[in-house]
């Protein structure tokens, strides 16, 4: 993983938005509609190949697919592996629950969720590879094109999965859990053997409180989360750590998030995952003055921070300058070396929905590199 050893480098949690004919063949795989497979294969090369130039050309330097190919981070997994079936019906956010009609408006803005919530009704076991490795052929001729810095590949953590797909079939949720590592392994070591950085995309530590664990309290909710933490390290036991980073989030959705746990009540257990680098929420109004818990919290040399700068769930364009502040408030904390230019959470989440117009997403990540330049001519001065 490259780090920031001459200037501070520009990235972003990995999901872009996705082109109209992408959304339109996602979703009529999604619902097992008739198309066309080689033009599904054709549109999703294309699409990634643009979706890298863009980044590029923009100036960003540790560069993603967009994760074009997936309808959701959490729930592409029930493609790849047995084990799940059905649709459940989604949890309301503990936040958003009093608000019925602030709901109603953001499904109109933003467009609902549709795409299917499965349970775990058998045991999980990899049964088709076919789609990981056209996502690695894909990104890896993009990259060959365009020639970033570095790039990643995301794939979501076994805890992400369990609060997004419920167990039906396994005796314990903790069964449950190992079991998805164990089966997400072998996707795991094929990004990294692909020669990309692997992100773990990891929500469940943070916004499964919230969400898909709502029913726990908090003490049962750690615990799960201590768990989950350590069925990822024994999944990441062949990756070494300077190849993995890790996103942790409290839900990329606009709302009043009071029911977020705070930072300093889970930053013990992310610290003890095994990725060297971790992103996180740093920008957003109920997150951006945790940047004090880092500061006070005992960080092992060996991690990397990549606060999220930009919020991605409004459509303001940060000014350079505050995010060139903000990018020397955690070099302070850790050193310049040791902090990349983020984002709080992607900008295309779920395939289709979202609030976020694809300009000014882009115009936004442009505002991360002119903030990057402004934070290396001031970092590299002192």
């Amino acid at each position: 993983m490259k780090l920031s050893t001459d200037r501070i480098l520009t990235t972003h949690v990995g999901s872009l938005p996705r082109e109209k004919a992408v959304v339109d063949f996602l979703f009529k795989r999604e619902f097992g509609e008739e198309y066309d497979q080689a033009e599904f294969d054709r549109t999703m090369r294309e699409a990634v190949d643009a979706i890298v130039a863009k980044q590029v050309e923009i100036g960003i330097d540790v560069v993603s697919d967009g994760e074009t190919s997936k309808i959701g981070y959490a729930t592409y997994i029930k493609d790849r592996l047995s084990g799940f079936g059905g649709d459940n019906e989604r949890l309301i956010a503990l936040d958003l629950q009093p608000y019925p009609e602030f709901r109603e408006k953001m499904a109109i803005f933003a467009g609902k969720q549709t795409f299917k919530r499965c349970s775990c009704i058998g045991p999980i076991e990899v049964i088709e590879r076919d789609s990981l490795r056209k996502d690695l052929e894909n990104l890896r001729a993009a990259v060959e094109k365009h020639r970033p810095v570095e790039a990643f590949m995301n794939a979501a953590s076994p805890g992400v999965i369990s609060a997004f797909q419920p167990n039906a079939y396994y005796p314990t949720h903790e069964a449950y859990v190992e079991a998805i590592g164990n089966a997400m392994r072998e996707e795991y070591e094929a990004i990294h053997a692909a020669g990309f950085v692997l992100q773990i995309d990891c929500p469940d530590l943070a916004m499964a409180r919230h969400t898909g664990f709502q029913k726990l309290t908090e003490k049962e909710f750690l615990a799960r989360a201590e768990h989950q933490v350590e069925v990822l390290n024994d999944a990441l036991r062949n990756v070494p750590a300077e190849a993995l980073r890790m996103h942790v989030c409290w839900g990329n959705y606009e709302g009043p998030h009071d029911h977020d746990i705070p930072l300093e009540k889970i930053l013990h257990i992310v610290l003890k995952a095994k990725p060297s680098a971790i992103l996180f929420e740093a920008s957003n109004p109920r997150h951006a003055h945790e940047w004090t818990v880092w500061r006070d919290a005992k960080i092992p040399e060996d991690k990397v921070l990549v606060p999220g700068l930009l919020t991605s769930t409004s459509n303001y364009v940060e000014h350079p300058e505050l995010v060139a502040q903000r990018i020397c408030l955690f070099a302070d904390i850790v050193g310049r070396e040791r902090v990349l230019a983020g984002t709080d959470c992607g900008f295309g989440t779920f395939a289709g929905i979202g609030k976020m117009d694809a300009g000014i997403s882009f115009k936004k990540l442009r505002a991360l590199v002119e903030g990057a330049e402004l934070a290396t001519k001031r970092l590299w001065k002192r």
